[in-house]
């Protein structure tokens, strides 16, 4: 994540001086663009989550120094698809509305020496997220073709992927978290203003407030009987189109 985290910076920061923004008297794209109430737009992007897990007890390492407590999480490339209402408050913030979905894939190894089949130690969770953030929008000035801006707020998530009525649990190999999550996110970017659009690069982190573990029907379950919580995170690269 903190490979992710310092590329897309550098893009950010590199961008506007390859694409000329810097110039001392450019001519000004859109000029109107951010005058307007209300702005509509799209995003496109990519993510990719992880969790965070707390636990009750600390059991340690086994003589062979392998650890019984992590919950190992094998994370990959998600996409994200969305939309985008914009409302302006002031020169300087504007309240958006970014309703969007999120598709992504972890894959979890358990490390418990309880759980003898080793194919049973792992658990694929494949999830869909409907996200409803409300986010604010603080922007510098316009400097020349591109403004940079921070972002943050709330939101609420869906997990279409969650298994959270299904009555079988781990022993019948199905993981099941809760249907809605609630998170912060935070994340900064550059609008650019091109001759047609807006185009915005940007990249955002999202955690996770509640735990979206489902314990399984034992109470000392290998799978989820040491497990405190669990809990999302993830960072999102989008590029917005306005």
């Amino acid at each position: 994540m903190k490979k992710w985290f310092f590329t897309c910076l550098g893009m950010l920061i590199l961008t506007p001086a390859l694409y000329g923004q810097f110039n001392e008297n450019p001519v000004l794209n859109k000029e109107n663009e951010d005058k307007k109430f209300l702005n509509l737009g799209y995003f496109l992007g990519f993510n990719q989550y992880d969790f965070k897990f707390d636990y009750k007890d600390d059991q340690g390492f086994d003589v062979n120094g392998k650890d019984l407590t992590n919950v190992q999480v094998a994370k990959s490339l998600g996409f994200n698809v969305g939309l985008i209402g914009e409302m302006r408050i002031n020169q300087f913030l504007d309240v958006r509305l970014e309703p969007g979905l999120h598709y992504t894939s972890r894959l979890l190894g358990f490390p418990s020496p309880l759980i003898e089949d080793e194919r049973n130690k792992l658990r694929e969770v494949k999830s869909t997220y409907i996200n409803f953030p409300l986010l604010l929008k603080v922007s510098t000035k316009r400097l020349g073709n591109w403004k940079p801006f921070l972002i943050g707020g709330g939101s609420m998530s869906l997990n279409l992927g969650s298994n959270e009525a299904s009555l079988d649990d781990n022993l019948s190999r199905t993981f099941r978290m809760t249907k809605w999550v609630t998170n912060y996110e935070l994340g900064f970017g550059i609008d650019f203003y091109l001759e047609y659009f807006k185009f915005s690069p940007s990249i955002r982190g999202v955690f996770a407030l509640t735990d979206e573990l489902i314990r399984d029907n034992d109470p000392n379950s290998p799978w989820t009987g040491n497990i405190d919580s669990m809990k999302s995170r993830g960072i999102f690269i989008n590029f917005t189109f306005e």
